[in-house]
């Protein structure tokens, strides 16, 4: 029996897994130029097979979108529904593999390489897949509930006038960001077609390797910021299968040096000077550290954020209003550790990691 979750967005209580210097060599570019290095990191990774004896995509799609409740089953994209991992497709009856980016749009189906990238495909049961089929994502005007194959209302929507798909608030930001990925990771360098995001619309008859709508996709990607669940997405893709990351999960802030309101701006922006603002009331200890920071003093939820000397964002974490003790060991130099109360008063302390 099907059940449908309400998915939740967790406070990011962990060091974020991005490996050091992972994205050195796009530091200090903008526009094009950024574009051209975060592909050259992303490119060549390793590729999988969409349907295979050996491990294929229905193989990844099983540990990167694991129910957290029941780790016998998937949870689809569109819906939150959660279905059992082992029915793929069966005869329609079980869940299928969405392309976010849909496969007519550059004409690649299902080929090794973007027909197989998993940063892009997601579990979807087979009627919803059909609805959807290559609309484009835009806020719909003309609406109609989307229901899946078990009739629940997905809480998507199609556009009954224009060919384009509204998904769910919540993973709104998800698609967001998986297709600024394809767009940076297929630039037509290696065989494969140059995706390009647009503004437009496409009918669904063209195939051209075009998607949009690029200023909704980023209403959505900041309206709908990153969690933990793509976090761990990106993480299992990174480390078990195809040793590349979604930049966007990683530094949301590129997509707007790349499209939004920071073009021009060499990424990332220092956002840091050297100085170090104190705050009497909030005690960060011992400094210098080993291991270990404690914090002290919080009276409203905080957002910290650690720096690096060149004004690397490497860390950041949801405090609550008791003491915290941050984990710094795999650290080692001076950090400026950023605190921000209530999104008003914010403290910055500079701490050595020995």
């Amino acid at each position: 029996m099907q059940k449908l979750l309400l998915l939740l967005v967790f406070p990011i209580l962990s060091f974020s897994q991005i490996p050091i210097d992972y994205y050195l060599t796009a530091e200090n570019y903008a526009d094009g130029n950024l574009e051209y290095e975060l592909n050259q990191i992303i490119d060549y990774h390793t590729e999988f097979s969409y349907t295979s004896t050996g491990t294929d995509v229905w193989d990844i799609l099983k540990e990167t979108d694991k129910d957290p409740n029941n780790p016998n089953n998937v949870i689809l994209i569109y819906s939150g529904v959660s279905v059992d991992a082992n029915q793929e497709y069966n005869s329609g009856n079980g869940w299928t593999r969405e392309h976010v980016w849909a496969k007519s749009r550059g004409d690649f189906g299902t080929v090794t390489g973007p027909g197989t990238d998993v940063h892009a495909l997601r579990p979807l049961d087979n009627t919803t897949n059909s609805i959807r089929n290559n609309r484009g994502f835009d806020n719909c005007i003309d609406c109609a509930i989307v229901y899946d194959k078990w009739s629940n209302n997905t809480s998507s929507l199609k556009d009954n006038t224009n060919w384009s798909f509204e998904p769910r608030s919540e993973v709104k930001g998800d698609v967001a960001r998986m297709l600024f990925y394809m767009a940076v990771r297929y630039e037509g360098y290696d065989g494969y077609p140059d995706l390009e995001l647009s503004e437009t619309i496409m009918p669904s008859t063209d195939n051209t390797p075009f998607h949009g709508n690029l200023s909704v996709l980023l209403e959505w990607h900041r309206n709908d910021p990153v969690d933990s669940w793509e976090e761990n997405r990106n993480d299992i893709i990174y480390y078990s299968y195809q040793d590349n990351r979604n930049p966007f999960i990683d530094h949301p802030e590129i997509a707007e040096h790349l499209w939004g309101d920071k073009l021009g701006v060499n990424w990332p922006e220092m956002p840091l000077d050297v100085v170090e603002f104190n705050d009497d009331s909030i005690q960060l200890y011992p400094n210098p550290t080993l291991r270990f920071v404690n914090i002290n003093g919080l009276n409203d939820d905080t957002l910290l954020e650690v720096y690096d000397v060149v004004g690397r964002k490497i860390m950041f974490k949801e405090l609550g209003l008791y003491q915290e003790k941050i984990d710094v060991s795999k650290l080692n130099g001076v950090y400026m550790f950023r605190l921000t109360q209530g999104n008003k008063k914010t403290v910055v302390k500079k701490i050595v990691v020995q």
